[in-house]
């Protein structure tokens, strides 16, 4: 089980690492009571500033699987993590801690939020916190778009995916599923062929 949750990143046993299984899940419950409005940049910054359990490159490669894997992202990204370290029993400590206490927050605050939701001090609360959410992932977003320089891809081509992708959601309004297919397959063909092309050039002589 390990195994198949597991990425294809290469392990270092000097970079830093979850201690525990406890650990796993009291990381991933303080990123979780954080993540007000899209969890995004909490991650970004606990994971990979705070924790170093991961580098900025290898945050992209993993935010982008969870991303096409069914489910909520960061969940997907939690159960891989925890999966890497400690096998089925992390990746479980690491949802759990996701999932567990913000639950009951959440489910708390939707009692409460029931008798106010139609007030305009309510309504205009939760645009301001919109706007803000927006502002966060585009800020964790430019703070990674360094990374991508070392993309097999090429960092014109991974900005241009990202561009089509832009236009085709926000502008075109094409479903997501579309645009994964098309964006992302063109993208998954170009990386294999820029790795195909690269690997010869670095095996030794």
């Amino acid at each position: 089980m390990k195994s198949a949750l597991s990425t294809a990143l290469p392990a270092d046993d000097a970079a830093p690492r979850p201690r525990s299984r406890a650990d796993l899940f009291w990381t991933f419950t303080w990123l979780a009571l954080q993540g007000f409005g899209g969890v995004l940049a909490v991650v970004q910054r606990e994971l990979v500033e705070k924790k170093r359990w991961l580098t900025r490159e290898q945050f992209l490669e993993e935010w982008a699987v969870a991303q096409i894997m069914p489910g909520p992202n960061v969940l997907n990204l939690a159960m891989v993590l925890g999966g890497r370290h400690f096998g089925l029993s992390g990746a479980l400590a690491a949802a759990s801690g996701l999932l567990a206490l913000p639950l009951l927050l959440v489910l708390a605050l939707a009692v409460l939020y029931g008798s106010v939701a139609d007030t305009p001090v309510a309504q205009g609360a939760l645009r301001g916190m919109g706007a803000v959410s927006a502002g966060l992932i585009a800020a964790t977003g430019l703070k990674l778009a360094p990374a991508l320089r070392s993309s097999p891809m090429g960092l014109a081509a991974a900005a241009l995916a990202a561009t089509l992708s832009f236009i085709a959601i926000a502008w075109l309004r094409l479903p997501l599923a579309w645009v994964l297919l098309i964006v992302g397959g063109l993208s998954c063909g170009w990386a294999a062929y820029r790795l195909r092309d690269i690997a010869p050039r670095q095996e030794p002589r």
